[in-house]
């Protein structure tokens, strides 16, 4: 599989979007942003589409839209008093009204709108993954930068704005960072799946572990087997990679589901297999 420089530029690129969307995940299921995610991600149609129409890298004119939709469905539910969900709902609707008016305008509804749409390993280039990996180091640096407050905004935000902690600058810095995920994850899954990216393997985490370093763990190592093993199955059975990478983490957090602590027979399992070895000890 890795004779191929498709497959290679693939693999690299597709391992830096796992490990970015797999931290981010974390911080997306804990404070309950799984539909700010697929928000973000839907309006980034009208960023793709700017780009396409104005002869503009859509992976940079994605970037810059798809920060500004987040950054202003975060001033908008605070500031105008309504709900996240509503402000999300009038946002990414808007947004990818703007991108189907932006494409009828130019007259351009070919390949490389379907690529951003489905996504494709074969739309991965080497300035692509370069590019991923610029920006998933900015969104990694700052969860490291700030890693401590996005915890506790995100466990408990009114103690923490008792406790004089920055919270409008975390909360607006973790709506940006999250739209930066998206945008380097769309080439490869495209825009329809990659909100899926920013929430199963922190599900998954959820389910295998009680604390917050556990989930964290296991939430990257999730992404990155998935990552891993989807692009394989894909090359293989020649089908679509980024639904393929979607359905293995499925599998995965499935499994994690039937195998959690939480379930009372799990439970019961460990309890038993402890007392027989305390037993035959």
């Amino acid at each position: 599989m890795l004779e191929y420089a498709f497959m290679q530029k693939a693999l690299a690129g597709g391992m830096i979007i796992a490990l970015a969307c797999s931290v981010i995940s974390f911080f997306v299921v804990v404070k309950r942003l799984a539909f700010m995610g697929m928000g973000v991600s839907h309006a980034a149609f009208g960023g793709v589409a700017i780009g396409l129409a104005a002869g503009v890298d859509p992976l940079w004119s994605a970037g810059g839209f798809c920060t500004l939709v987040a950054l202003g469905i975060g001033w908008l539910s605070r500031r105008g008093r309504m709900h996240e969900d509503t402000t999300i709902g009038i946002l990414f609707t808007t947004a990818m009204a703007l991108g189907v008016i932006v494409v009828g305008l130019a007259r351009r509804y070919n390949l490389d709108l379907m690529s951003y749409l489905f996504g494709s390993v074969l739309a991965m280039s080497w300035a692509d993954v370069i590019a991923a990996a610029v920006l998933a180091f900015i969104a990694l640096a700052f969860v490291v930068l700030f890693f401590k407050e996005l915890l506790f905004v995100s466990f408990d935000e009114e103690t923490a704005i008792a406790s004089g902690l920055p919270v409008r600058l975390v909360y607006y810095g973790l709506l940006a960072t999250m739209a930066l995920t998206i945008v380097i994850s769309i080439k490869l899954v495209g825009i329809i799946l990659v909100s899926a990216l920013l929430v199963i393997p922190g599900a998954t985490g959820l389910q295998l572990s009680r604390n917050y370093r556990g989930v964290l763990l296991v939430s990257v190592l999730s992404g990155l087997s998935s990552m891993a093993l989807g692009l394989y199955l894909s090359y293989r059975a020649d089908i679509p990679s980024g639904a393929t990478v979607v359905m293995v983490m499925f599998g995965l957090f499935l499994l994690a589901m039937v195998l959690s602590p939480r379930r009372s027979w799990m439970r019961r399992f460990v309890r038993s297999q402890r007392q027989g070895w305390i037993a035959n000890h």
